[in-house]
């Protein structure tokens, strides 16, 4: 009889070490989604300020666009996932912009600063890129242990809601044509 109360015991114990184990797994990743949302900021600021210097080089450029960023920047704090998405789909068109206005100057194209400001820019677009990549991974990870037995049993427990994706503007999806 003592050694039924024993293995009773033995496994209770294992059970909450278990769900323990599963709950702390839900909470980490959850944090490394929240880094990965703050490594998306970072990568936006770091666009930002390389566009900001590309417009000191671009001359011309109209006031309303840097307002524009501006406002941008300042409304990215407190953010949800949507609304992060559509600032940086802003920022995807001023880039644009950017590009078209250089097409129109061909003095700035040659220029030696524009054409490093350029290469910077390719760069801190790899780096957004990669961060939202980063981003719904950690998002899968989380959004996993949110549906699957029994750490879902943990989950819904704790109260932990699935996260969002960063998701593509349906206009980028789309093919872009080569017209010359």
């Amino acid at each position: 009889m003592l050694w039924i109360v024993g293995i009773v015991v033995g496994l209770l114990v294992i059970c909450i070490i278990a769900w323990i184990g599963m709950a702390n797994g839900i909470k980490v990743a959850g944090l490394k989604c929240n880094e990965a949302l703050s490594g998306i900021d970072i990568a936006l600021t770091k666009r930002y300020d390389v566009l900001t210097k590309m417009l000191d080089v671009v001359k011309g450029f109209r006031q309303h666009e840097i307002e524009t960023l501006t406002r941008i920047v300042q409304m990215r704090s407190g953010m949800s996932m949507p609304e992060r998405q559509d600032a940086s789909n802003r920022m995807d068109q001023l880039s644009g912009q950017i590009r078209i206005l250089a097409e129109n100057y061909p003095e700035l194209r040659s220029s030696q600063n524009f054409a490093e400001l350029q290469r910077a820019i390719m760069d801190v677009e790899e780096h957004l890129q990669a961060s939202r990549r980063l981003y719904n991974a950690n998002v899968t990870a989380y959004n996993t242990k949110l549906v699957t037995f029994p750490s879902s049993m943990v989950a819904s427990s704790m109260g932990a809601t699935p996260r969002q994706f960063f998701e593509a503007d349906p206009t980028r999806r789309m093919d872009v044509p080569m017209n010359f």
